[in-house]
């Protein structure tokens, strides 16, 4: 009977250490806002080190953990210019992904915003156009690309969603 109490015990432990692991993992933009005016050691002791790095045309600095080609966030911590952390959010979320500005913005833009694509990049020749593609949740509930159509000159001038193939059950089969 012990030896079922101390098994069942240790099950109890490592469930409950999964379980609190899986919510910092889950809700990696609560933790960042709790960091909010922390250094950027005190961002890269808890995050890890950044997938990209931006110094922005402000003086300040954004650093991007994508959890991209198959993950569907990529998170933004941005630093005042004296490397104090301001912001800690999610970029690919449906608000943030419509602030692209087709005409105006350009690949650096996009780059900058949303860090770099892991997808493969698509160039349509008969549009003379190259093609970003990123996963989100469209509205937090659609597994989706959000894809950035771009002409020769880098400039954006289209963006589409549509369903993720990962996510379609014809596929998986």
């Amino acid at each position: 009977m012990k030896t079922v109490s101390r098994r069942a015990a240790r099950w109890l432990v490592v469930a409950l250490a999964t379980a609190l692991s899986a919510c910092t993992t889950l809700l990696p933009v609560q933790e960042g806002q709790k960091l909010i005016g922390s250094p950027q050691s005190a961002v890269q002791a808890r995050f890890g080190q950044p997938t990209d790095v931006f110094n922005l045309p402000d003086g300040t600095t954004r650093w991007i953990y994508s959890k991209q080609p198959l993950g569907q966030q990529a998170y933004a911590a941005d630093f005042d210019r004296n490397g104090s952390l301001t912001q800690f959010r999610n970029m690919l979320e449906t608000q943030e992904l419509y602030k692209a500005r087709v005409g105006t913005w350009t690949r650096q833009d996009v780059l900058e915003h949303y860090g770099r694509t892991r997808e493969p990049i698509q160039y349509y020749p008969l549009m003379k156009r190259e093609v970003w593609s990123y996963r989100f949740r469209h509205e937090n509930l659609w597994p989706s690309l959000f894809n950035f159509y771009f002409d020769d000159s880098g400039v954006l001038r289209q963006t589409q969603i549509t369903p993720d193939p990962l996510n379609d059950p014809d596929r998986r089969r």
